[in-house]
């Protein structure tokens, strides 16, 4: 199978991938997530005429100029509205919240009124009709479109739901990836390593993408290289009901490389295999049934590299989000070789310099090497056979943080 370039293998893996459908969750576990369906108002805010500070409840004909005497005949405060009519050269103590009483149409900030005694105050500042008064309706109105479809819901709009009288709210369901790592030479962080073995790395990093796009991660551990071992998982993974599997390793060609041969065998229709980049080439994409199928390179840092321009995407469109890579022009710090067929995607150190962005690629680039993908914050894409390139060229950098 000849090499895909990289456009295209995302485009095929893209195809067809849609929000999935809508769940009903509590307003409390709903942050983060992503609406189903618009919200709409189930009630006015505020439901009446309420003061806005402390005060009185006044005629705005009574304190057109000041001072102005008036007589309290009641108190308004927020859940216990007054329930008589304040009338010429009368005021109703009132309250932030509270209900502006009938015949009053401004509330007086108490920090203007003088206290008399005897049940009289004095307004010694004129206010003008309406002030320090939210009119009914004044957020929003019962029936008002609040929150569209899509929205992702910040603090912000969870409360704007819950001021709207919403309980729970219809959001897309999160995607269920299901992680399945291959090799008999991997053993769990913290497990003491036999001469022959290496620590299983690759399962956390792609974790922490799929949380980043809100998807729920079913590691399922590691599985021998035996096909009926790699199955086991598969089946597991099927029955958990994931909408994506991911296997870690074992996709390449060599005699171990088992993935291709047992999701075959379980069902899946293979779309590609190989993609003409660097690091990632052994790549892996197919379909079982409804779900997506995807093997990532054994070499963590392919396997990362890989999970941030196919697997993301990938997870954010089933969950109805956007997922826009930042590529960001750049100055070559060093010169680079020409390159080859591949599009490359080299490891390097961003840096603004008098303005500019200077990207400067780490000397060695062996797609094992962690250490330096999490020194690095962009990766310079070179395009395939892009020739070579002197120090202060123009480059394409995606970045990474």
């Amino acid at each position: 199978m000849a090499l895909l370039p990289v456009a295209d293998a995302l485009q095929r893996l893209l195809d067809g991938a849609t929000a999935l459908p809508g769940e009903s969750v509590p307003l409390a576990d709903a942050a983060g997530r992503v609406l189903a369906d618009p919200v709409v108002a189930l009630r006015t805010q505020p439901p009446f005429n309420a003061s806005a500070m402390d005060g009185y409840a006044v005629r705005a004909a009574d304190v057109a100029s000041a001072p102005a005497r008036l007589s309290v005949i009641g108190m308004a405060p927020a859940g216990r509205g007054f329930t008589g009519s304040v009338g010429k050269g009368e005021t109703v103590r009132i309250f932030t919240g509270a209900p502006l009483p009938e015949g009053a149409d401004t509330v007086v900030i108490q920090e203007n009124v003088r206290d008399l005694g005897g049940g009289g105050i004095e307004v010694t500042e004129p206010t003008a009709e309406g002030r320090n008064v939210r009119r009914r309706g004044l957020d929003f109105c019962e029936g008002d479109l609040l929150l569209e479809k899509g929205r992702q819901l910040d603090p912000a709009a969870l409360s704007l739901a819950a001021s709207a009288n919403h309980p729970s709210l219809n959001v897309v369901r999160q995607p269920l990836l299901a992680i399945i790592a291959t090799g008999d030479e991997l053993l769990p962080p913290g497990s003491a390593l036999g001469p022959d073995q290496i620590i299983s790395s690759n399962a956390y990093g792609v974790t922490a993408t799929a949380q980043s796009v809100g998807a729920r991660a079913l590691d399922l551990g590691i599985a021998a290289d035996r096909k009926d071992a790699i199955a086991a998982l598969v089946k597991k993974a099927v029955k958990a009901g994931t909408d994506v599997i991911v296997t870690l390793g074992g996709a390449s060609v060599g005699d171990h490389d088992l993935i291709h041969d047992v999701l075959t065998g379980e069902g899946m229709q293979l779309d590609f295999w190989k993609i003409a980049m660097r690091p990632g080439k052994p790549l892996m994409f197919g379909r079982l049934g409804d779900i997506r199928c995807i093997g990532l390179p054994g070499n963590p840092v392919a396997s990362l590299v890989c999970s941030q321009l196919f697997l993301k995407p990938l997870l954010a469109r089933l969950g109805g989000r956007s997922c826009r890579q930042e590529i960001r022009m750049a100055r070559l710090g060093v010169a680079m070789h020409a390159n080859d067929l591949r599009q490359d995607y080299v490891r390097a150190v961003v840096r603004e310099d008098a303005g500019a962005l200077i990207a400067t690629p780490f000397g060695i680039q062996d797609s094992s090497m962690l250490r330096i993908l999490a020194d690095a914050n962009g990766l310079i894409v070179r395009q395939p056979f892009a020739p070579a390139a002197e120090a202060g060229e123009e480059c394409s950098v995606l970045m990474l943080r």
